[in-house]
């Protein structure tokens, strides 16, 4: 399959009445504590949050993630197609479910990753493997996507564990995912929000809350119209014809 095949068009799935936000950037940007800072603050909120990750959000996930990250050494097509069996798995039975509750659903990392790691880092296609994502979750994206930017040399000194088969992948390929996740943000700047990773966590925390506020002020409005029922205007009685005087 070549950028330029032509795959079927992707079903959309169910419609989702909560709010589906990812986060995503290089390793050691703080993904993990700025999801933990906004669930708390949701939470606060009296909303239901979902916190999860890719891959590893589910059982089989964390079986997919343990072979895709730590296991035998794969080729850069099986790696793109065990993370898109991990997303579909993810979308299935965690993301639609808890949406379709009305729950603001956090992952750590999602489809983006895939195009940035897969697509531009082992440079099998941005196209081809977003396509492959998209028909693997029946076309859910996100409503916002904070990508938390930083040098990559930065972030992977911050790591203390034992590093994966990504985070060993070399300077220039983290460089390659970097330019790859500013590049899909400055195309749709509706959806991403960027926000500068060497500001302090509370400075970052900030950001992310406005920009979430104003969306779920957005959401809540729109599903208010949306519940709004209109009754309809009873039918005139029928009179009866032919009747004698």
């Amino acid at each position: 399959m070549t950028d330029d095949a032509v795959l079927p068009e992707t079903p959309a799935g169910p419609p989702a009445r909560g709010v589906f936000i990812s986060f995503e950037g290089g390793d050691g940007v703080g993904k993990s504590t700025q999801i933990r800072l906004l669930a708390d603050w949701l939470t606060a909120q009296g909303r239901e949050v979902v916190a999860t990750r890719e891959p590893g959000g589910t059982t089989l996930g964390l079986e997919l993630r343990a072979a895709v990250l730590h296991g035998d050494h794969v080729s850069a097509r099986t790696e793109a197609l065990l993370y898109a069996t991990d997303r579909s798995h993810h979308v299935a039975t965690v993301v639609r479910p808890a949406l379709a509750r009305g729950a603001v659903v956090l992952t750590d990392r999602y489809l983006d990753s895939s195009v940035a790691y897969q697509g531009d880092g082992r440079a099998l296609g941005a196209q081809e493997v977003e396509r492959l994502s998209l028909w693997a979750t029946e076309g859910l994206l996100p409503r916002l996507t904070v990508l938390l930017d930083l040098d990559p040399t930065v972030g992977l000194a911050r790591l203390t564990a034992s590093p994966d088969r990504l985070e060993r992948a070399g300077a220039e390929f983290h460089a390659r995912t970097r330019r790859a996740f500013l590049e899909r943000a400055a195309g749709d700047p509706v959806r991403w929000l960027v926000v500068d990773a060497s500001r302090s966590v509370e400075e970052i925390a900030a950001q992310v809350r406005a920009r979430v506020e104003a969306l779920l002020a957005r959401t809540d409005a729109a599903d208010a119209v949306a519940d709004l029922v209109v009754e309809p205007a009873p039918a005139p009685a029928a009179h009866p014809t032919g009747a004698s005087r």
